[in-house]
């Protein structure tokens, strides 16, 4: 053959291989993909990996670097992770969201463990808000208080007298409220308890200014409303600050069920980059018809990737350092008493069992033990009667429990939805909590490791605002059961702590689970909605005690970079493409 022809056959046979090569990319081609990681890909199939690959808000492809080459195209977004470790988008599977996102412009009483902190913070806040006719805020804790546990009104009023102040204790479970507060829900000697509420009196019979669990509404129903503007800005500041922490999906536990239509208007705008599972909070002692139309048209409106309902919230008791919590037998530093159903236990099961006919998934609020068997014993009936199966019901915090019944959650199906920064081992924790409960009750605090290991799936969230949402001080308080001290040594109850995997998994596919989304998010794999994170330690390179450390460089939610931090903008990141 002649040089000529040849280099010619040469030329047209690699012009074809070109031309094949680039409608092969082109078919292939992902939006984006990520390389140079190392991926946790909460995918026991596939544990581990180092690239990804994106297109249509969804993960197409999980493997090496050289596998995901195969989708660049043209127009492919290329991110380079650095070597940095790649995370599924983390879910808080218990959240009040708009209370939370309203608090970021409120008093923040988180940290202040002293009466005089508490005033300067107070005080700081009135001057710089002269114009604001009420100051609302949270974070009190009960040790601050010494013995007694709970705060008086003359504290607030030497501070400021000529305002309305009304603090929410960080459990939510208590509050507190100045004279003038009092005064203006009409608060008097006379005023009687609200059903599942308590006015604490002094010994004249005069309210002090705390209020235990609904007392509380008296106060907080004459108190000004935020706008829908106001609402509508603290949620972006929230969504913001979610995805700042790695969040993609919370599910919260109430409360958001009626601002519904604000976070759809954010939806419509284009502006939503957190997904939600909104309960419906059913409130104590029944369920009404008027309950389940809402409920129903709540399903039937929203059931898609972004905003979700179809799920139920109650409350069976209170909590522990209140004496509210439901207990099997008497408090152990107090006898007398021995905590509050706020449902009658015939009334609740009957609740229970017609929503589990219509399909809805519950969430039972259940800290004391008689409250956790309570729930358990409902769900069980339900499912024998309804003939029902993978219902999935939760049980949400789950401080106490009795030991027969831990194998329950593995053998009913019912997931235990708790909170690791709830048992964080501070004065309050240590001095307060475990007085009460008592040392029976106490070796048994928040059996994370035991539910799991007869069964029981773990999802893991915070309760913000009653703590932070950031899960990494979770995971932490999780796997170590201490402070950010190391305090105390050997950890509080250790023998229910969690492996670093378990704490991952249960802030990710476990909560995604417990929502019924396992198939569509909480692991990395091909298939499954692109929520993803970057993340500034290798947690499985560094001690547990650094974990609540971690940053988050870069969030992801369906496949759309909706977080950068500075360092990761500036510094550490190597972007390609559109």
């Amino acid at each position: 053959m002649p040089i000529r022809t040849a280099m010619l056959t040469l030329s047209l046979v690699a012009v074809c291989f070109l031309f094949a090569d680039a409608q092969a990319q082109s078919k292939a081609a992902a939006d984006t993909i990520v390389l140079d990681t190392r991926i946790y890909t909460v995918n026991q199939k596939q544990p581990w990996a180092e690239a990804v690959a994106v297109r249509d808000a969804k993960i197409v492809a999980v493997g090496s670097n050289k596998d995901i080459e195969a989708y660049r195209g043209t127009s492919t977004k290329v991110i380079d992770a650095k070597g940095r470790l790649v995370l599924p988008g983390l879910e808080d599977c218990h959240i009040h969201f708009m209370d939370g996102s309203l608090g970021l412009t409120q008093v923040d009483l988180n940290g202040a463990t002293t009466v005089a902190w508490i005033q300067r913070r107070v005080k700081e806040y009135a001057d710089s808000h002269p114009t604001e006719p009420w100051i609302t805020g949270m974070g009190w804790t009960y040790p601050t208080f010494g013995p007694s546990a709970l705060p008086d009104k003359k504290i607030l009023d030497d501070v400021v007298p000529d305002r309305p102040i009304y603090l929410v204790a960080f459990d939510g479970h208590s509050s507190w409220a100045n004279s003038k507060a009092l005064a203006m829900a009409g608060i008097t000697k006379q005023t009687p308890d609200p059903p599942n509420g308590r006015i604490v009196r002094d010994a004249n019979g005069e309210a002090t200014g705390a209020l235990k669990e609904a007392a509380g509404n008296l106060v907080a129903k004459v108190m000004p409303k935020p706008t829908r503007d106001q609402r509508l800005a603290a949620l972006r500041r929230g969504i913001h600050e979610a995805n700042k922490f790695g969040l993609t999906r919370v599910q919260s536990a109430g409360q958001d069920f009626e601002y519904l239509d604000l976070y759809d208007e954010i939806r419509t705008k284009g502006e939503l980059t957190l997904r939600f599972y909104v309960a419906y909070f059913l409130n104590p002692p029944e369920l009404r018809p008027e309950d389940l139309e809402k409920i129903e048209q709540v399903r039937k409106t929203y059931h898609d990737e972004w905003i979700s309902g179809g799920v139920v919230k109650t409350m069976l008791d209170g909590v522990v350092e209140a004496h509210t919590a439901a207990m099997l037998t008497p408090y152990s530093d107090d006898p007398s008493q021995i905590g509050k159903m706020f449902w009658e236990p015939a009334k609740y099961k009957a609740a229970v069992t017609e929503l589990d006919r219509r399909g809805l998934q519950i969430f039972t609020h259940a800290i004391g033990d008689r409250a956790v068997r309570t729930a358990l014993d409902a769900y069980e009936e339900a499912a024998r009667t309804n003939h029902t199966q993978d219902a999935r019901p939760r049980i949400e915090h789950i401080e106490t429990i009795s030991a027969e019944d831990i194998p329950r959650f593995g053998k009913l199906g019912v997931i235990a939805s708790v909170q690791p920064l709830h048992l964080y081992p501070d004065e309050d924790t240590l001095d307060i909590w475990a007085r009460n409960a008592g040392p029976e009750r106490a070796q048994r605090a928040w059996s994370f490791r035991s539910i799991e290991a007869d069964g029981g799936r773990l999802a893991f969230g915070s309760d913000w605002p009653v703590v932070t949402m950031n899960p990494w001080t979770g995971m932490q308080t999780g796997i170590t059961r201490k402070t950010s001290q190391g305090k105390p040594e050997g950890g509080f109850v250790p023998k229910e702590t969690v492996s670093l995997e378990d704490a991952i998994k249960a802030y990710t596919l476990g909560a995604a689970f417990a929502s019924r989304r396992e198939q569509q998010e909480g692991s990395l794999e091909a298939g499954k909605l692109a929520d993803l994170i970057v993340i500034s330690q290798d947690l499985f390179k560094i001690p547990p005690s650094e974990i609540g450390k971690t940053e988050v460089l870069l969030t992801m939610v369906g496949g759309k970079v909706v977080y950068e931090s500075p360092q990761w903008a500036k510094n550490d990141s190597k972007v390609e493409g559109k």
